[in-house]
């Protein structure tokens, strides 16, 4: 299993494909797939039959996973893409990032 740097909750920005430079924060992350659903991003259309719930049926747009190799954290005091490090502090291990060496 490998360690992302990409958390739930984050702001991130997409770096590559359709939705380049979109912006949203990160709702779920599939660990086995490397990817993440991000609010917002990657929108697909979905049609649905009738249902108890959803009478009406129709078309539903939602969120589709986007692998994290296209996402980049949000640097919170530039607010552009940055890479992530990591450093103890107090004997904690921090996220910070490398642009402004802030901790996120």
């Amino acid at each position: 299993m490998t360690k992302l740097k990409i958390k739930s909750g984050d702001t991130v920005v997409v770096t590559a494909g359709d939705h380049k430079g979109s912006e949203g924060k990160v709702m779920k992350i599939f660990l086995d797939k490397n990817k993440a659903i991000v609010e917002g991003v990657n929108m697909v259309s979905k049609h649905e039959k009738p249902s108890a719930k959803n009478p009406q049926g129709g078309i539903a747009k939602k969120e589709a996973p986007i692998h994290i190799s296209n996402l980049s954290l949000v640097d919170p005091k530039s607010g552009k893409a940055t890479r992530v490090g990591y450093k103890m502090e107090n004997g904690k291990k921090v996220r910070f990032s490398k642009q402004s060496n802030q901790a996120i």
